[in-house]
């Protein structure tokens, strides 16, 4: 694992220490990291979106297709 050494102004470290003893986390830098890895999920689930909607529209989602939908998973499932 890297280390990487950030600065930050007082206030700010005092709200991480904060989130840390509140959240439950072990250290600033386990704290860190989540807001890391939930800003690459935000901006992978964002891509998503935007690869979404430039693609060519498909049909039309209606009641048909969920019944459809449900039928075709009814005769997979075992039992």
């Amino acid at each position: 694992m890297s280390t990487m050494n950030i600065s930050l102004p007082d206030s700010l470290k005092s709200f991480v220490d904060e989130q840390v003893a509140q959240r439950g986390y072990g250290t600033s830098s386990e704290y860190v990291r989540e807001l890391i890895r939930k800003d690459a999920d935000l901006l992978h689930l964002r891509g998503l979106l935007l690869k979404g909607a430039a693609s060519t529209p498909a049909a039309p989602v209606d009641a048909s297709y969920f019944s459809t939908l449900r039928e075709r998973v009814q005769n997979r499932a075992p039992g």
